[in-house]
């Protein structure tokens, strides 16, 4: 398995988890930037408590999963995505509007869409959930 792509990883076992009914997922490695887009998702009810746990091997995210989402993923390529896009990729990425988040890493933090026009700054496309 190759880890070049550490969020794709453990959004990916947090869907493959949640698709077999599964009540939590465990996904490695960590990183800062995957810390704050679970975080992302458990502010939006997405998923519940995470914790990270120490294994000396780059570390391992417990997550307890509430099955309150559909689908999660990358966005790939991390597309730019300037203030006045946002609506065109949440077209392209969520069912409907006002479902879901996407998720923005920009120079403020890690935040959604919805965030995004709020601040009013732009940003690199990472991933959605809804």
């Amino acid at each position: 398995m190759s880890m070049n792509d550490v969020l794709a990883n453990v959004l990916n076992t947090i869907k493959n988890q949640k698709n077999i009914a599964s009540n939590e997922a465990f996904a490695r490695p960590t990183s800062k930037l995957v810390t704050e887009c679970l975080k992302l998702m458990q502010k939006f009810g997405y998923i519940g408590e995470f914790e990270i746990i120490e294994d000396g091997r780059g570390g391992v995210y417990r997550i307890k999963l509430t099955h309150k989402f559909n689908n999660c993923g990358v966005i790939k390529p991390r597309f730019p995505m300037k203030i006045g896009d946002v609506e065109k990729w949440e077209r392209r990425f969520l069912p409907a509007r006002n479902v879901g988040i996407l998720m923005v890493s920009t120079s403020k933090g890690v935040m959604d869409h919805r965030k995004v026009i709020e601040k009013g700054v732009g940003g690199v496309l990472l991933g959605f959930v809804y």
